[in-house]
């Protein structure tokens, strides 16, 4: 079966690119309030720090490759990590709400590691063919 690469929707597009963005700025963030950031969610700014250049180096990396890979590709990994990250905001919160001082540590130790995975998985996908 012969496979037609077709553009994708300007929504989608837009909508990839967004997210790139939203994590790029969300790890600004961190950077330039680690110390607030870190104290507000129980870590260390080094912590805050991390995780907000883990950020911004992989949402630069999304909003690079946005036209390099196929959109299917891309929702299906925005799907999962956004999943995840509501998955781990929920499990931090509920650790918060039963007194524990791990919900912090929970949600900011996603922020570090899934966006890694994430971008790597994104690299390695299969390349999109050339639009005719």
């Amino acid at each position: 079966m012969t496979q037609v690469a077709t553009r994708p929707s300007t929504f989608l597009l837009v909508g990839a690119i967004a997210d790139g963005a939203f994590k790029a700025a969300l790890g600004g963030a961190f950077i330039v309030g680690a110390a607030w950031f870190g104290e507000l969610l129980g870590v260390a700014a080094w912590v805050m720090v991390v995780a907000g250049a883990v950020l911004v180096i992989t949402g630069a990396i999304e909003m690079g490759y946005v036209r390099r890979r196929p959109m299917p590709t891309y929702l299906r990994l925005m799907i999962a990590y956004d999943s995840g990250w509501v998955l781990t905001a929920l499990a931090g919160v509920l650790l918060a709400w039963r007194g524990s001082g791990a919900g912090g540590e929970v949600w900011i130790g996603y922020q570090a590691i899934a966006p890694i995975a994430f971008a790597a998985l994104l690299l390695t996908s299969a390349r999109r063919e050339p639009l005719a």
